[in-house]
């Protein structure tokens, strides 16, 4: 191969499905208007060359908060809503769950929210470093079976551009209701540099004070599965 031939894109696969079930038409349309909904939306193929993002032009110098894998989208909304002085970047490479959010965008219009339709590592290659002020987590795929847990968003590669782009003392939220998902994460996560903040079981068995259950954790509890709320600090 040439040298000068371009670099391609790298094999990203921590997610599950890229697409579900087809798209109605008014869906589709908030993917074609994307820009319009989140203006300034985080793709790959606006930044091929990878240069750092200026989150003080994207965000006019506000805190920036970051969602991997918001799912449809109810958490991110409510954050994005419940604080307009801070900026959320929400990363997602399900094609139904971004157009589900860009839905509720469209009826709830926000200017602190900006869209990655993609990996969150992706995305974490062109954050500047220690930019962050939190990250959350919240019911990632769990890839149940042992031969699939290096996916898993708790392992080093997703773990240490994390710890990059958040700034020291920044708070990292993982929700999970998959007991080993937990234990996982209480392994890799301070490996990466940060420090779980519970003291004791209450502060892991109760949600965040500001919390939206999402439809994800209401499915885990109509099923019989405990919720975990762990909370870090990178160090």
């Amino acid at each position: 191969m040439s040298q000068d031939a371009p670099t391609e894109k790298p094999l990203r696969n921590f997610y599950g499905r890229l697409r579900g079930k087809a798209l109605k038409p008014s869906q589709k349309r908030y993917l074609d208007d994307l820009d319009a909904l989140s203006p300034g939306a985080i793709t790959w193929e606006d930044n091929p060359d990878r240069t750092p993002l200026d989150l003080n032009a994207l965000f006019g110098g506000r805190p920036v908060w970051l969602e991997v894998g918001f799912g449809s989208g109810e958490h991110l909304v409510h954050q994005a809503s419940e604080n307009p002085d801070v900026g959320v970047i929400g990363a997602e490479p399900y094609i139904n769950g971004v157009a589900t959010l860009l839905g509720k965008l469209q009826k709830t219009p926000l200017d602190n929210v900006r869209v990655h339709a993609g990996d969150a590592r992706d995305l974490m290659e062109v954050l500047p470093p220690e930019s962050l002020d939190k990250a959350f987590l919240l019911y990632p795929d769990p890839w149940p079976k042992a031969r699939h847990h290096r996916r898993r968003f708790v392992t080093p590669e997703h773990l240490e551009p994390l710890h990059r782009a958040l700034k020291p003392g920044a708070e990292f939220r993982v929700a999970t209701d998959i007991p080993d998902y937990v234990r996982q994460a209480l392994e890799e996560v301070p490996r990466a540099g940060f420090v779980w903040l519970a003291e004791r079981a209450q502060d892991w068995r109760a949600p965040w004070g500001n919390w939206l259950s999402t439809r994800y954790e209401q499915k885990a509890l109509r099923e019989g599965r405990v919720p975990h709320y762990l909370t870090f600090r990178r160090l």
